[in-house]
């Protein structure tokens, strides 16, 4: 079986195999041959150590495809089936699940410390307990999530990930005003997502920051009503809200400069969401008479800020309406073999989403 292998954190390629085998089916499994993958910001991260995973490890973890068979005790799926794949799943029963965060659930996190793979040389890790990079991957039936036949997998690839991470921060997380004010800081396919999702909460003026001029451009096609280099972000501050500071700022960066900034953009009493993932060693500062004087609600995102499953039907809904796109949110297409290509277009921010098919 082919899938894509990172042999030791820090590397910056993947190397292609076909000696690898999916390890682990058996009861409560099912094993899923992939048809199409994103690559996510988190996988480059995982790759540099910036996120904790063991390695060798096979990235991805934004999948979807077909089920081609299922371990005794699984029910409500059968081969054949189409599924877009959870990294996050709910066990249903630790306190987070019984208190309805089954987003803060950790037995989806417990898995990354299981090898999902092996190859001759050894065992091999997948990323988030997944490792969608593969022609096929055995997980939990837990993260293997039945989708409508109307959704391509590509665009379901896209749910399991970036869509819901976006939409959810600011549907759910943030919760965003009717006519308000919003910056988003870092425009790939979470930042647009959170966009869209600012959009459908009737923002009244949504600003796009980002580095990369194209994706500058794309954001204000995905709802943006403005966007801006991050050094032009003081005077769309000064300009659209007086200098008080927007209503709400997105930091989809990940790194504590960016949420420094997006602090700073932020007005009194406004809110300051965290999308992005960062290292463990990477700590923001804030003075305690800011905290206090200020009263900035900063709140963290993790995959969305809500029922996992609930929102992929909610992104489905959304999608069937037309009231979100996400076709195009898809702007690069690569094979498995080519996967360094695709994460050359995420380093140079040529790409919003590459999908790599499979």
């Amino acid at each position: 079986m082919r899938a894509a292998v990172l042999h030791e954190t820090g590397q910056d390629k993947l190397e292609v195999l076909d000696d690898v085998e999916a390890l682990g089916f058996g009861p409560g499994k099912v094993r899923i041959r992939v048809r199409a993958t994103g690559l996510c910001h988190s996988d480059v991260s995982a790759m540099s150590g910036v996120l904790p995973q063991p390695a060798p490890f096979v990235p991805g973890h934004e999948g979807a495809g077909e089920i081609i068979e299922v371990g005794d005790g699984v029910r409500g799926l059968a081969p054949g089936d189409r599924a877009l794949i959870c990294w996050l799943p709910a066990c249903g029963t630790c306190p987070a699940c019984e208190r309805g965060e089954t987003h803060l659930c950790l037995a989806g996190f417990l898995n990354a410390g299981t090898p999902n793979f092996r190859r001759p040389g050894g065992d091999v890790f997948g990323f988030a307990g997944t490792g969608t990079f593969t022609e096929e991957v055995v997980v939990d039936a837990g993260c293997a999530v039945p989708i409508p036949d109307d959704v391509p997998f590509d665009v379901a690839a896209l749910i399991g990930c970036g869509v819901t991470t976006g939409l959810g921060a600011a549907i759910n997380t943030a919760d965003v005003a009717a006519g308000s004010s919003v910056a988003v800081i870092g425009c790939g396919g979470v930042g647009v997502s959170a966009i869209q999702g600012a959009r459908l909460k009737g923002a009244a003026q949504i600003v796009a920051v980002d580095p990369v001029a194209a994706r500058r451009e794309a954001a204000l096609g995905f709802g943006a009503t403005e966007a801006v280099a991050p050094e032009e972000l003081t005077d769309a501050k000064q300009r659209i809200t007086g200098g008080e500071g927007f209503d709400y700022v997105f930091e989809v960066v990940g790194r504590s400069a960016t949420a420094r900034t997006a602090y700073e953009a932020t007005r009194r009493g406004g809110t300051l969401c965290v999308v992005g993932a960062g290292a463990m060693d990477d700590h923001l500062r804030l003075n305690m008479f800011e905290l206090f004087f200020d009263e900035k609600r900063i709140l963290p995102s993790l995959y969305g800020g809500g029922d996992v499953l609930r929102s992929y039907e909610r992104a489905i809904a959304l999608w069937r309406a037309g009231r979100i796109d996400l076709e195009r949110m898809i702007t690069h297409r690569v094979r498995l073999g080519e996967i360094n290509e695709a994460l050359e277009q995420m380093r140079t921010g040529t790409a919003l989403r590459t999908c790599i098919e499979i």
